[in-house]
């Protein structure tokens, strides 16, 4: 087996992501950009997607990241606008943009217009969480986007199974297919809380934090995994369990999170730039497929196809907002919305490496061996439509926003409640400490328990202090001030340790065990600077 493609894919794609994050450009599409040029380059492999390799492989572990980077208290608070556009949008822009489909396309079968409607129905969880972070949206948008993108796989892929069986002849209803729904979103849903319960105990049970992160990065591929074994849906499964173990991750011990956390952020950035630079580098694949096809005809499409796409986001987005608001009861539990927020929602609706995988999955024949109609224009119009959404909407967005002038975070609002916050916190230590060294058993020297006394009053005052004033000179806090003189002295002491090592003074294990008790130190005071 040649790995050498697979190396340069996840090489240059972790090069490329790089250099996005110092450039204005957003690195998803200096990556979809990179992909489409290299795939020109002599030499270079096609790298086909393999929708059993993406579905299975590579959205369960981008899906679980996602996740547990939410919150599921935020989510449960939004579950209405989520619902809304992670089921009904993508019922809505399977319809309309399969109907669509069927009129601008001549001789598309519908029920084949309906398969690629459910194709490019949802807006992907890595663009948008990618997206997301970059551009700073106000963090309602955000967790709705999330939260959509994290649940509407599992409602595309349903669709697509029932319209898809009606395309090839295996017969399928509307009721049919409304029970498929609601068995495999149960029956994932099912399967991530079952799963939950003997993960979370595994995870607060292990005490190897090698053992926890080997188990952390099997969770997803095991809740798929089962989830499609009994027919339900594994997206769900995934999303579950990582919300659940997401909200009760401060009962892993603390060597488990540092490590998970330094763990996933590797993992999911290079399974993102990896899935990015894919996207591109399938221009090749498609083309050659549409060569049948007037290339001016073609092109028609594409741009007729990625209006609907748009405009039918829109055309959902403002009834689900503000229709419900007629209620009294939803009108005095949410404030009050401007037609901004929509309007970026609607905006936001980049598709993805999921709708190419899906798409890819397309069988090449139908029942009684005939071809699937019109399959490699169903999979250039997929293209043409993810990248369309990814370009168009991709590099608007941050100017957009940016125009539209939506509130700034109040800094110091944010900082005057970590500083209560830690002050309640503070004082509850306190206490226990009392409590504790009034056991004998828990007897210390006086210098030590004033050490413990010193690092808690340290760890109350830092965030009050960011609020002070600051140095006129270095435009430093005083806390800001401590900590970088901190860091310095501990650099000076690393200094030495490596002398006294290159002397044989003392061997490189001793030197590992003192450097990972100062970069322990480190890590402590470049976690509060940021």
């Amino acid at each position: 087996m040649d790995v050498m493609p697979l190396l340069l894919l996840v090489a240059g794609s972790a090069a490329i992501a790089g250099v996005g994050r110092r450039v204005p450009v957003p690195a998803p599409l200096l990556l979809v950009a990179a992909g489409l040029v290299v795939s020109y380059v002599p030499g270079v492999p096609d790298y086909t997607l393999d929708p059993h390799i993406v579905l299975p492989l590579l959205l369960p572990p981008l899906l679980y990241t996602a996740a547990t980077d939410s919150s599921y208290l935020d989510l449960r608070a939004q579950a209405r606008p989520v619902a809304l556009l992670s089921v009904g949008y993508v019922l809505f822009a399977t319809f309309v943009v399969g109907c669509a489909t069927y009129l601008i396309v001549p001789g598309l079968p519908l029920t084949a217009a309906l398969v690629f409607g459910a194709v490019v129905a949802p807006p992907d969880a890595v663009a948008a969480t990618a997206v997301a972070r970059r551009v700073g949206l106000p963090s309602r948008i955000t967790t709705i986007l999330q939260g959509e993108s994290l649940v509407n796989d599992a409602t595309a892929i349903t669709a697509f199974k029932v319209a898809l069986a009606a395309a090839v002849g295996e017969g399928a209803t509307w009721a049919g297919g409304t029970a498929e729904f609601l068995i495999a979103a149960v029956g994932g849903v099912g399967v991530g809380l079952v799963l939950m319960v003997p993960l979370h105990w595994l995870r607060t049970h292990l005490r190897e934090a090698l053992l926890q992160n080997t188990l952390s990065l099997l969770i997803p591929f095991v809740a798929y995994a089962v989830a499609e074994q009994v027919h339900a849906s594994g997206v769900l499964a995934v999303v579950v369990v990582a919300l659940c173990l997401g909200h009760r991750a401060w009962e892993v011990d603390f060597a488990t999170r540092l490590q998970e956390e330094a763990v996933w952020k590797m993992v999911a950035f290079v399974l993102e730039s990896a899935v990015f630079a894919l996207i591109g580098l399938q221009l090749p694949v498609v083309l050659k497929g549409l060569g049948a096809y007037d290339g001016a005809d073609a092109a028609w499409y594409a741009v007729a196809v990625f209006l609907v796409v748009a405009v039918a986001r829109f055309v959902w987005v403002y009834p689900a907002t503000f229709l419900p608001r007629l209620s009294a009861r939803v009108r005095a539990r949410e404030e009050d919305l401007s037609w901004k927020g929509p309007f970026v929602i609607g905006w936001a609706g980049m598709r993805g490496v999921v709708s190419l995988a899906i798409a890819f999955s397309i069988p090449l024949t139908v029942h009684g061996g005939e071809p699937f109609p019109e399959r490699n224009l169903i999979l250039f119009l997929t293209f043409t439509t993810v990248i369309g959404t990814l370009v168009v909407q991709g590099v608007t967005l941050p100017p957009l926003i940016r125009l539209l002038k939506f509130p700034a975070h109040d800094i110091q609002a944010e900082t005057l409640a970590e500083a209560n916050a830690q002050a309640q916190a503070s004082r509850a230590a306190e206490q226990r400490l009392d409590d504790l060294l009034a056991d004998e058993r828990n007897a210390l020297p006086a210098p030590l328990a004033d050490r413990l006394r010193t690092v808690l009053e340290r760890r109350r005052n830092a965030v009050w202090e960011r609020l002070g004033q600051v140095n006129p000179v270095t435009g430093e806090t005083v806390d800001g001030t401590y900590r970088r003189l901190s860091r310095e002295m501990i650099s000076a002491e690393r200094e030495v340790f490596v002398r006294l090592r290159d002397g044989r003074y003392i061997d490189d294990e001793m030197l590992r065990t003192l450097l990972r008790r100062l970069d322990l130190e480190e890590a402590a005071a470049y976690r509060e600077t940021t």
